[in-house]
């Protein structure tokens, strides 16, 4: 008999993975959110029901995803705690925290606890599910991890198995790839701007140049990847560009980036000296 998959929380994650889950043959039973007509929507969308409660999804389901803010993960898995969960799944989405911190004491009510984080962006509540088949997904759990490994991996992903105590630096790692970049592209959109461009035009002058630098990165490594001043060991160009960024967190942003990449670059060019590039940044 399939496992019976319930969803408190219709946001966009909620919605993409069971619409993601349906589309791949799993069953879903349907959706519970505090605003009824989200939790509508989404049954509509997943040929599911939308539940009158938290406690009524959980009861008819076999799997629990508590598709809410990380804020109220351990809240509703608490109001949960008072019905019979004996052989249920719990499972939240969050990348920052473990199975064991979100449901504590999930043991001794006869159920087991799941971290299911998706990497990828899930930007669009009603197309993302298109993408998560060829997204990568990391489990963890308070128990074993065989069925979410075996049954994600039917459905497209490839899945990478950690530990509860890795998570917090998983989940640093996740942020330092894709969410911070945003903090370098806008800094050097804004200096373009600067220089003349419009805001469309530098966006479409940069892509170029980020997207095959990403695209050469993430084949070859970082170390085969870098280019630039810092790797040319280039002090005086880094010198200039530090006096136009002044004072501020652009500045700090730029000496924090390249205080890194000077350790790739010696890497790269072990007999080459970057002492006094390394004194500039300090």
């Amino acid at each position: 008999m399939q496992t019976k998959i319930g969803f408190i929380g219709a946001g966009k994650v909620g919605v993409s993975l069971g619409k993601f889950f349906r589309e791949g043959g799993l069953t879903v039973t349907g959706y519970y959110n505090r605003h009824r007509e989200a939790a509508q929507a989404a049954a509509d969308f997943t040929e599911s029901r939308c539940f009158d409660s938290a406690e009524a999804v959980a009861e008819a389901s076999d799997a629990i995803f508590l598709t809410v803010p990380d804020n109220q993960i351990q809240a509703v898995y608490e109001s949960l705690c008072g019905l019979d969960l004996r052989g249920k799944k719990i499972c939240h989405c969050s990348g920052a925290l473990s199975a064991e911190e979100a449901f504590p004491g999930i043991e001794a009510l006869g159920a087991t606890g799941y971290s299911i984080h998706p990497l990828f962006p899930v930007s669009d509540k009603w197309a993302s599910y298109k993408e998560l088949g060829s997204a990568f997904f990391c489990v963890e759990g308070t128990g074993p991890l065989d069925f979410w490994v075996t049954t994600l991996k039917s459905l497209g992903p490839r899945v990478q198995e950690i530990s509860g105590e890795a998570k917090v630096k998983y989940h640093a790692a996740c942020v330092l790839s894709s969410n911070l970049v945003c903090a370098l592209v806008d800094t050097g959109l804004k200096l373009l701007q600067d220089c003349g461009f419009t805001e469309a035009g530098a966006r479409e002058a940069l892509a170029p140049l980020a997207l095959s630098n990403m695209k050469h990165l993430l084949e070859d490594g970082p170390v085969q990847a870098l280019t630039g001043p810092v790797e040319r060991g280039d002090a005086e160009t880094v010198r200039k560009h530090l006096s136009v960024l002044g004072d501020g967190p652009e500045a700090a942003l730029y000496r924090a980036a390249s205080e890194v990449l000077v350790s790739i670059a010696e890497r790269k060019n072990p007999d080459r000296d970057y002492d006094g590039l390394r004194r500039i940044l300090e």
